[in-house]
C-alpha cells in the first residue's frame, strides 16, 4: 500500500485546509477527490465565513440555534475559531494575492450575541477570470473566488492530490483506522484519516430513511452521496442531525437528464423584530395544489429553512398536500428580475436562467395564462379558489399586512397585472447537515461517545448545526474545522 502520514478524503474547502494544516504540521499528506474536479459544494456557495468579535457571545448564539442538539465543548471550538479564521484566511489570501476583508453581518436571529458576528470574503484576485478557471461552476462568484485561494494554497504546497479516485471503504487494524480502499487500490495513512466528504444532497436511499419531506431535489452537485457517512458508520460511528438540511423551494427542470432542482433569486436575509430591507420586493407567491396560500414565502432566512413548510403529510389523504407547491407572479414581477438562479459544479450540465423569465417558458418551467381561469385549468385546481386567493393576496398588498401568514410588508406587491406566469415548485436542498458525530478536537465518536482511534471528520460531514443553520455557518465550520482536524491528524 502506498504510505501517507495523513489521508484526507474529500476536496472541498473542509479538506483542503485539512490537507494545508496537516502538511504545515510536517506530515506527509495525500488529498482524494472521487470528482474529476475539485470543490465539491464549496465552490458554489456564498463565500462568506461567519467570524466573531467575542467568543462568549459567538457560544450564547450557537448555544440558542442549536436547541440542546450539540455539546457545548464542540460550540466552543467553533465560537473560538470565529474570533481568528478571519485573520487565517486574510494569511491564505496573502499568499496567493487575493483581497480579503471581513465586515459585519448579524446572526440570521435575534438570540443572544448575535450582533458579535461578521463575514470573512474573498473580494477579489487580481488577474483571474472566473469562467476559465471554472468553467463547469455556476453560482456565486464569492465562493468560487474562496475556493480559488484555498486551491492555490494547496497546490503550494508537497500536498499529494489526486482527482477522480474514489474511496469505498475504510481499513482498520484492530479498533484503529489505519488507511482507505480506493478504486486504484489500497492506501495506507500511517497517522490518521480525515473524512471531509460532504452531506447526502444526491442519495435518495439516505433522505427516503431520515427525511419525512419527499421527493426532496438537490442543488449543485451528484457528488455528495453520503460515502463518508457509511465509511463513519461502518467502523461504529453515532450519528447526528440527519433530519436536518438547508434548503429551499426551486424549480425541477423538465429535462430528465438535468440532474439538480433550479434554486430561487436569493432575495436578502432579514432579522426577525428588525423586518425585511424596505427595498426588496418578492415578486411572487406559493400556493399548494388546492390554490391556498399555506405559508409565509419570505422567511428571514429564506434559503434555509423555505423548505419546512412544504413538510406537512396529511395521513387522510396519505400526501403531501404542499408538494409541489405552485409559483405564481405577473407581467409585472416578470419584469423585475430573473426568478430562478442554478447552481451546479458539473461537467456535463450548462443552463442559465434568462434575464426576463421567458426562455423558461419556452423550456416548460413555467408556464403563462391570460387569465386567472386559464392559470387554473393549467395547474388543474379550483378556479374560484385561485381567484379568492389572489384577491385577498392583492388586498393585503393594498393594506400593507398579510392578514394570513405575515410576511414582511416591504416584500409584498400585487399580482395583478396579466399575463400571469406560474411554475411548480419543490422543496430543495443545498446542504445536509446530518452525519458522523464528532468532538471539539474534531474526532469521530463512535454510539458510546468515544473517540474512533484514526478517523476524524470535517465540514459539512457531522455539521454541528443541529436546529437552525446559520448562514456562513458551514464556511466557519470548514476552516475551523479543517484547521483543527489537519493539526490533530498530523499529531495522531
Amino acid at each position: 500500500m502506498t504510505d501517507a502520514d495523513v489521508i484526507v478524503v474529500g476536496f472541498g474547502f473542509a479538506g483542503g485546509i485539512t490537507a494545508i494544516e496537516a502538511a504545515d504540521a510536517g506530515a506527509k499528506v495525500i488529498l482524494l477527490e472521487k470528482m474529476p474536479d475539485p470543490g465539491g459544494i464549496s465552490v458554489c456557495s456564498a463565500g462568506g465565513i461567519r467570524v466573531a468579535k467575542d467568543a462568549k457571545k459567538a457560544l450564547a448564539y450557537l448555544e440558542a440555534t442549536n436547541g440542546g442538539t450539540t455539546r457545548t465543548p464542540v460550540l466552543k471550538a467553533l465560537a473560538d475559531g470565529m474570533t481568528d479564521v478571519g485573520a487565517y484566511m486574510k494569511k491564505l489570501g496573502e499568499a496567493v494575492g487575493a483581497v480579503v476583508n471581513e465586515r459585519p453581518a448579524e446572526g440570521n436571529y435575534p438570540f443572544d450575541g448575535y450582533d458579535t458576528f461578521g463575514f470573512s470574503n474573498v473580494d477579489d484576485i487580481p488577474g483571474i477570470d472566473l469562467a476559465k478557471t471554472f468553467p463547469h461552476v455556476r453560482g456565486n462568484p464569492a465562493g468560487a473566488r474562496m475556493f480559488k485561494v484555498v486551491l492555490d494554497n494547496v497546490m503550494k504546497r508537497p500536498i499529494d492530490v489526486r482527482l477522480g479516485t474514489p474511496v469505498r471503504r475504510l481499513i482498520r487494524d484492530g479498533d484503529k483506522v489505519v488507511g482507505v480502499e480506493t478504486d486504484k487500490g489500497p492506501l495506507r495513512a500511517k497517522r490518521a484519516v480525515v473524512l471531509t466528504t460532504g452531506g447526502f444532497e444526491a442519495d435518495h436511499e439516505m433522505q427516503t430513511q431520515f427525511w419525512q419531506l419527499k421527493p426532496v431535489l438537490s442543488a449543485a452537485v451528484r457528488c455528495n452521496t453520503g460515502d463518508g457517512i457509511r465509511m463513519a458508520q461502518s467502523v461504529g460511528a453515532s450519528l447526528w442531525h440527519m433530519w436536518h438540511f438547508h434548503g429551499c423551494y426551486g424549480f425541477r427542470h423538465p429535462d430528465p437528464a438535468y440532474p439538480f432542482g433550479i434554486r430561487l433569486k436569493r432575495l436578502p436575509d432579514w432579522l426577525p423584530g428588525k423586518g425585511a430591507r424596505g427595498d426588496v420586493t418578492m415578486t411572487w407567491i406559493v400556493t399548494n395544489r388546492s390554490a391556498k396560500r399555506f405559508m409565509n414565502e419570505y422567511h428571514p432566512y429564506l434559503q434555509d429553512t423555505g423548505h419546512r413548510p412544504m413538510d406537512h403529510y396529511e395521513p387522510e389523504v396519505q400526501d403531501y398536500p404542499h408538494v409541489p407547491g405552485f409559483l405564481i407572479f405577473d407581467d409585472e414581477g416578470r419584469k423585475r428580475y430573473p426568478i430562478g438562479a442554478p447552481t451546479y459544479n458539473d461537467r456535463s450540465v450548462s443552463f442559465g436562467w434568462s434575464k426576463d423569465n421567458l426562455a423558461e417558458v419556452d423550456l416548460g418551467i413555467l408556464k403563462r395564462a391570460d387569465s386567472v381561469e386559464e392559470m387554473a385549468r393549467q395547474m388543474n385546481t379550483n378556479a374560484t379558489v385561485l381567484a379568492r386567493t389572489l384577491a385577498d393576496w392583492n388586498q393585503y398588498c393594498a393594506a400593507g399586512h398579510d392578514a394570513e401568514f405575515g410576511r414582511p410588508p416591504s416584500s409584498m406587491i400585487p399580482i395583478a397585472k396579466p399575463p400571469f406566469f406560474w411554475g411548480e415548485v419543490w422543496p430543495v436542498v443545498s446542504n445536509t447537515q446530518g452525519g458522523p458525530a464528532h468532538d471539539e478536537r474534531q474526532r469521530v465518536l463512535d454510539a458510546f461517545g468515544d473517540p474512533i482511534p484514526g478517523l476524524y471528520a470535517a465540514g459539512e460531514l457531522g455539521s454541528v448545526f443541529g436546529h437552525l443553520y446559520m448562514s456562513g455557518g458551514n464556511l466557519a465550520e470548514c476552516f475551523i474545522g479543517g484547521r483543527i482536524a489537519g493539526r490533530e491528524a498530523a499529531n495522531a
